[in-house]
């Protein structure tokens, strides 16, 4: 099956996905549109003051941490291959009366349809996986930066996708360096376990290794690489919550988030 199909199958689950997730407690929609960031301390602590930067969020799902970079001050613009995702997006951007652009098209074909340049390119939480190659990902967020603007990523652990959660006790089943595609088919989502929909799915495991020297060969100087035993979301089997309502593993035998940043110098 040819990348196109399997980036096919996975827009069609993003697409049933947004009408469960935005229902869901996990988006919290009504506390969102009440005014909550929907942005965790990690991002918010990396980003800083962000007041009248441009910020282009890639994979923004349905908008809601590209609209609450917009209600910071920021210029957004937030890219998702889910439609469903997109037109969502737009109806909060209006709603909320904001001033966010959502563009509707697969991560790697950005620089076709936009051509701005950005003080800061943002990524988060689950996104690097469903991506085949990072080299034209890389190279893509190295078009789409101003010089001496930055791209910052949070992001899970390569680790913690080495595991088969579709069993219980979670298996380590896929490798680190893994080239080749993971299908997965299962019913429900992350972010309502009880949903009857089925997600068919096709990832790709990215190393460090992988994410930093892809960075750098397309002309980024990485600034630094953070790697963390805390997860923001309760999502991989048998987390518990620490004093920081943070959620990680007991014996804290590996990280389970990543942070980075690059720079595109003058």
């Amino acid at each position: 099956m040819k990348n196109f199909e399997k980036f096919e199958t996975n827009r069609k689950t993003w697409n049933s996905k947004v009408a469960i997730h935005v229902e869901s407690e996990f988006y919290d929609m009504p506390n969102f549109r009440s005014g909550k960031t929907s942005l965790n301390k990690y991002e918010i602590d990396a980003l800083g003051d962000i007041f009248d930067k441009r910020l282009l969020h890639l994979q923004c799902h349905f908008g809601q941490d590209t609209l609450s970079f917009a209600r910071m001050g920021a210029k957004c613009t937030g890219v998702d291959i889910s439609d469903e995702g997109i037109k969502l997006a737009q109806k909060l951007n209006t709603d909320l009366k904001l001033d966010a652009n959502f563009v509707c098209c697969n991560v790697l074909d950005t620089s076709e349809y936009i051509s701005e340049k950005f003080d800061v390119v943002f990524t988060s939480y689950g996104t690097i996986g469903w991506l085949p190659d990072l080299k034209p990902w890389a190279k893509m967020i190295y078009e789409r930066l101003k010089p001496g603007g930055y791209f910052y990523i949070v992001e899970f652990h390569p680790i913690a996708w080495m595991f088969d959660y579709n069993v219980s006790p979670p298996v380590m089943k896929y490798g680190y360096q893994q080239k080749e595609a993971i299908y997965e088919e299962y019913e429900g989502t992350y972010a309502d376990q009880n949903s009857k929909m089925v997600s068919k799915e096709y990832g790709w495991n990215h190393s460090l290794g992988e994410v930093i020297t892809s960075l750098s060969k397309a002309g980024l100087h990485i600034e630094y690489l953070k790697e963390h035993d805390a997860s923001p979301y309760d999502i991989f089997p048998g987390l518990i919550k620490n004093e920081q309502g943070m959620f990680e593993l007991e014996n804290k035998i590996y990280p389970l988030i990543f942070e980075l940043k690059a720079i595109k110098k003058t």
